[in-house]
């Protein structure tokens, strides 16, 4: 990892990735995956999921007049949607593995630790994969885009 950030990386574009037991033992809190699940992006989509249904039931009250429900009604129910989806889907995100981990989970298994830098300039990635890959013992894995920056 110093060699990418000594190659102009930014610390926080960068995540060492390993399996529990490696990297409570052997890998500091600051260079570890921000997020091993996928919480913040089931959260996300669960938040646009249920607005979107939440928007979907109240127009559709609207229409209805034995409901009769107001402008504010169609607001508190995409409002109450969008919480209830976000909170439904953070919990089933919390359990799911993130993508980086579902990707490369054999190497993972097998006792690798991954160097996973996310970042836009194209140079500044290859000069480092340059750098990093100039190390004993590195080698690299097949590219997958992820967003570890997301």
């Amino acid at each position: 990892m110093r060699q990418a950030i000594g190659a102009g990386i930014d610390p926080d574009h960068a995540a060492l990735v390993g399996r529990s037991e490696i990297e409570v033992e052997q890998v500091p809190d600051d260079e570890k995956e921000a997020a091993p699940t996928d919480f913040k992006p089931a959260a996300v989509r669960g938040l646009v999921g249920g607005a979107g249904l939440g928007l979907v039931l109240g127009l559709l009250a609207m229409l209805v007049p034995a409901v009769g429900i107001h402008w504010a009604g169609v607001a508190v129910c995409v409002v109450i949607g969008g919480c209830v989806g976000m909170w439904a889907a953070s919990l089933a995100g919390s359990a799911v593995p993130s993508e980086v981990r579902r990707d490369y989970r054999r190497e993972i298994e097998a006792g690798e630790v991954l160097l996973v830098i996310d970042d836009t300039d194209d140079a500044l990635l290859e000069r480092a994969v340059a750098a990093v890959l100039s190390t004993a013992g590195v080698h690299r894995l097949q590219v997958l885009p992820h967003g570890l920056l997301q």
